[in-house]
């Protein structure tokens, strides 16, 4: 499978090392950055080639993997699936416009691709997608981040957001994908709560459900990407598995 990335920062490069000490047939040989230096300095390591057309790298892959910006998605998402081909998308948050959703999954059926959005930096999207349709009585995410993932600097802890999701992607649309992640996974415009603590060092997300199947909560506590503190490991692990995953023949889960 040949792989063209859009964006080429700390989640990218994280991808691109993993797969190459991989023994699967998944190529990532097309790198495309509005910085050229930096698609130029992955291609480098990657052995690939930096381009300058994105439509062009479109062309030559079987799938785009996203991990720039919502603006990204905005911008570029469209003409992927418009040439039927799928897409990874990392920056997950701008899903929950739901037009500019809508309309990227009416043009991906009608041209036979596929849009996949990994799990992120969370665990239990399985158990929350197969209880989307039950009556859910509370949907709750509590994200506590170190000063440094949200750019902060504080020595006291403070709330810095609470209230729907689809608000908080807008006012922290690099920190707070796993909102949308939880959202899209139950069906439901979920409430947040986003605290600076400077007494944490890992991005820490509890998950808390509630309805008529019973309840569960998950909390996960994520060291900070050392290249880029906005961001997760296990946000860039969720895609690795994610591309391996499509040459499983087995697999667990939804």
């Amino acid at each position: 499978m040949q792989v063209g990335i859009l964006g080429c920062g700390a989640i990218a490069n994280i991808i691109v090392n993993h797969i190459m000490d991989d023994d699967s047939d998944i190529e990532i040989n097309y790198f495309f950055d509005n910085d050229i230096e930096r698609a130029e300095n992955l291609a480098n390591i990657a052995g690939g080639i930096a381009v300058l057309d994105f439509e062009k790298m479109v062309d030559k892959v079987d799938l785009v993997l996203e991990a720039a910006s919502p603006e990204s998605v905005e911008t570029f998402a469209l003409k992927v699936l418009e040439k039927g081909k799928d897409i990874i998308i990392m920056s997950i948050g701008a899903l929950m416009d739901r037009k500019l959703r809508e309309n990227l999954i009416n043009i991906a059926q009608k041209n036979n691709a596929k849009i996949h959005a990994p799990s992120g930096a969370v665990v239990g999207l399985d158990g929350i997608k197969a209880i989307s349709d039950s009556s859910i009585t509370k949907a709750t995410l509590i994200t506590r981040k170190p000063p440094k993932s949200l750019g902060k600097d504080t020595d006291k802890e403070e709330i810095l957001f609470e209230g729907k999701a689809s608000e908080a992607v807008k006012k922290f649309p690099v920190n707070i994908n796993v909102a949308a992640a939880v959202s899209l996974a139950c069906k439901r415009d979920i409430h947040v709560k986003i605290l600076v603590d400077p007494k944490v060092n890992r991005n820490i997300h509890e998950i808390i459900i509630k309805g008529n199947f019973g309840e569960f909560n998950t909390k996960v506590m994520n060291f900070p990407c050392s290249a880029n503190p906005k961001t997760s490991m296990l946000a860039a692990l969720s895609a690795i598995k994610l591309l391996k995953s499509f040459n499983e023949t087995f697999s667990i889960g939804t």
